[in-house]
């Protein structure tokens, strides 16, 4: 299904008669902010490094490679100058109108909450906050991207870690049972710029008892056979005609 002005007066419908709106996202919604995705032809998965990415983003290899993690992390994982986009921008005008009652994110930019976006769960946390692996002082994404290799502690010289899930470690569980209680009691879930691939965060939706199911992405997804709306097309560009 392509997106046409009779699927978006159809969106805009959907959003004009509920008030319990619950949107989940993923990287899509930060590509039209200048930010790469995993899985796209042109995205991290299909650029050559000396691991792949999946390794070095792992727990293990931040453990036994802290150089080589930081210098790839910083190299393609932040974006200091990324700006919020219609999709972002939108989202939070629809929270403060009172129609949607969280953002449950897969991203981890933070430009949700630049946009102004105030109930924001992060499922794999947040470049923007890291903290000193011994005493837990917080240091801002500058501090890590000006460290000159490893950064460390100022105050204990302990080493200083993102506020990001790796692969092979949990997602926060308290963040989890929030995601669960918003999608749950849902009325409209609005899934959209998330190809559904990431696990566990993609089996959240499952939890979706509500009467309006949305999807917004690019390419086509394991839940589209289930949506009351389909959109397929980027979603800033969805969300810049609401």
């Amino acid at each position: 299904m392509e997106k046409n002005a009779n699927t978006i007066e159809e969106l805009k419908k959907i959003i004009q008669e509920y008030d319990n709106i619950v949107f989940f996202g993923g990287a899509g919604v930060s590509t039209e902010s200048g930010i790469p995705d995993f899985r796209s032809v042109d995205g991290l998965y299909h650029q050559q490094y000396d691991y792949p990415p999946e390794t070095i983003l792992s727990h293990t290899f931040y453990l036994r490679n802290p150089e080589e993690f930081f210098r790839f992390y910083r190299n393609k994982m932040l974006f200091p100058d990324a700006k919020p986009n219609a999709a972002h921008r939108e989202l939070a005008r629809l929270e403060a109108r009172g129609k949607l009652r969280a953002v449950i994110t897969q991203n981890i930019d933070g430009l949700h909450q630049a946009a102004g976006s105030k109930t924001v769960l992060e499922l794999h946390g947040s470049v923007l906050r890291n903290y000193c692996r011994k005493c837990g002082q917080f240091y801002d994404v500058q501090y890590v991207l000006n460290a000159p290799d490893v950064p460390k502690c100022e105050k204990c010289g302990g080493q200083v870690k993102p506020d990001v899930v790796l692969y092979e470690e949990g997602l926060n569980q308290e963040t989890i049972n929030a995601a669960v209680r918003f999608i749950h009691d849902a009325q409209v879930l609005i899934i959209g710029g998330t190809s559904l691939a990431v696990y566990p965060a993609a089996g959240l939706i499952d939890y979706f008892r509500g009467e309006k199911l949305v999807v917004i992405n690019k390419t086509p997804t394991h839940r589209d056979a289930h949506a009351d709306l389909l959109i397929q097309a980027p979603i800033g560009e969805v969300f810049s005609q609401l």
